[in-house]
C-alpha cells in the first residue's frame, strides 16, 4: 500500500513544499493538495516547485473539478508538468464542492464531469478530442505522456461512473464497512462496462493522527483535531440525502444517519481543525472515518483496508501534528507496509 500526504495550499507555499520533501524522504509516494482557488493558493504553481525539489513523488489535486478551469487548460497544466518532470502527476477530480460553492456556483453534473475526464485525459496524453464542439489537440505533448484520472465519489451514480470511466477511485473516509461497500460498487460497475475491475487504483483519504498512547486525553485531543473531516464529508452526504432521500436503499444508512443535526456550513473554516460548523459530528464518526491513536492502531486499520483492495492511504494532515505524523509514518507504518507487501 502506498502512503500519500494531503495538504491545503495555505501560504507560505514554502512550508508546503518543505513538508512534501519531508514526506518523500519518509517514504511517501504521493503529494496531494486541495484545489479551491478562492480559499487557498493556486496548486499547480506549487506542484512545479514540489516536483523540482523531489525525485519520485507523484503530485495532484484532491480534487480538482470540471468548472473552475477550462478543460484544455487543466490538461495543459498536467501535460506541462509531466513534460518537465516525467509522468509524475495524477488528476484527482470530482464535481466540485468548496471550489464551486464558495464562488456561489453549483457543483458540476456527473454528465459534465464525465465529458471533462475524457477530454482532460485525451488532451494530456497527446490525443485529439472535442471540447465544447471544437476539435482540439495539444501538438507539443510528447509520445509516452500519461495522466491517470482518479475520481472522487460517494453516491451510487458517481460510483458507477467511476467504475465505467476513471483510472482510480478516491474515497474520502477510512471506515472499513463503507470502504468495502463502495469499492465493490465501483468494481461491479467496471466489470459491467467490460473493464478489468482490478485495474482501478483504490485510494482512501482521511485524517490520521498518531498519539503517544490510547489514553482518553490523547484520543480526545486527536478527535478534536480531526472532527472537521466529518463536516467536510457531511457536505457530500447532505447532497446524497437531498437527491436520494434520508432512508434510501441506494445509500448506506451508516453514511447518512450522522448528519441529522447538521445546521449549515461556512467554507471559510473548510478543512480546518476547530471548525465551528462540525460540532454535530459525533465521536463515533470521527473514530470510524479517521485513523486515530498509537501506531499499532493505524497499522491494524491499514492492514484491514489493504485486504479490501485499497492501494493507497492518503493522509489529510490539517491538524497540529503534521510533521510528527509524517515522521511516525516514515518510522513505523511505511516500513511495515513494505514488509507486508513483499
Amino acid at each position: 500500500m502506498d502512503i500519500g500526504l494531503v495538504l491545503q495550499t495555505d501560504p507560505p507555499a514554502r512550508l508546503l513544499v518543505d513538508r512534501m520533501i519531508r514526506a518523500e524522504r519518509a517514504g511517501f509516494t504521493h503529494g496531494w493538495t486541495f484545489d479551491s482557488c478562492v480559499l487557498w493558493q493556486e496548486p499547480f504553481v506549487i506542484y512545479s516547485r514540489i516536483l523540482a525539489e523531489t525525485g519520485t513523488l507523484t503530485v495532484g489535486p484532491m480534487v480538482t473539478n470540471p468548472s473552475t478551469r477550462t478543460w484544455e487548460v487543466t490538461a495543459s497544466l498536467f501535460a506541462t508538468l509531466n513534460d518537465m518532470y516525467g509522468n509524475r502527476t495524477v488528476c484527482g477530480i470530482g464535481r466540485g464542492d468548496s471550489a464551486m460553492r464558495v464562488a456561489g456556483r453549483k457543483p458540476a453534473t456527473l454528465e459534465r464531469l464525465s465529458r471533462a475526464m475524457h477530454a482532460i485525459k485525451e488532451l494530456a496524453e497527446g490525443r485529439t478530442t472535442e471540447v465544447d464542439g471544437t476539435e482540439m489537440h495539444l501538438p507539443w505533448v510528447g509520445e509516452g505522456a500519461a495522466l491517470p484520472v482518479w475520481m472522487g465519489a460517494y453516491g451510487p451514480r458517481a460510483l458507477a461512473l467511476t467504475g465505467r470511466q476513471a483510472d482510480g477511485f478516491i474515497l474520502q473516509l477510512a471506515d472499513p464497512f463503507l470502504t468495502e461497500y463502495m469499492v465493490k460498487a465501483v468494481r461491479r460497475a467496471a466489470a459491467e462496462a467490460g473493464r478489468d475491475p482490478d485495474a482501478l487504483t483504490i485510494c482512501v483519504a482521511a485524517p490520521a493522527y498518531v498519539t503517544a498512547d490510547d489514553s482518553p486525553a490523547a484520543l480526545a485531543h486527536a478527535r478534536e483535531q480531526c472532527r472537521w473531516f466529518g463536516g467536510m464529508v457531511g457536505n457530500h452526504v447532505a447532497d446524497l440525502v437531498r437527491h436520494y432521500g434520508e432512508h434510501s436503499d441506494l445509500v448506506p444508512e451508516a453514511l447518512t444517519a450522522y448528519i441529522k443535526d447538521r445546521q449549515g456550513y461556512d467554507y471559510s473554516h473548510h478543512g480546518r481543525a476547530g471548525n465551528p460548523d462540525t460540532a454535530f459530528v459525533p465521536d463515533e464518526i470521527v473514530d470510524r472515518f479517521c485513523l486515530l491513536g498509537p501506531t499499532a492502531t493505524h497499522l491494524a486499520r491499514l492492514d484491514h483496508l489493504r485486504t479490501l483492495g485499497v492501494d493507497q492511504f492518503a493522509i489529510y494532515a490539517m491538524h497540529d501534528a503534521v510533521e510528527p505524523t509524517i515522521d511516525a509514518y516514515g518510522a513505523a507504518v511505511i516500513p511495515h507496509l513494505r514488509t507486508v507487501g513483499t
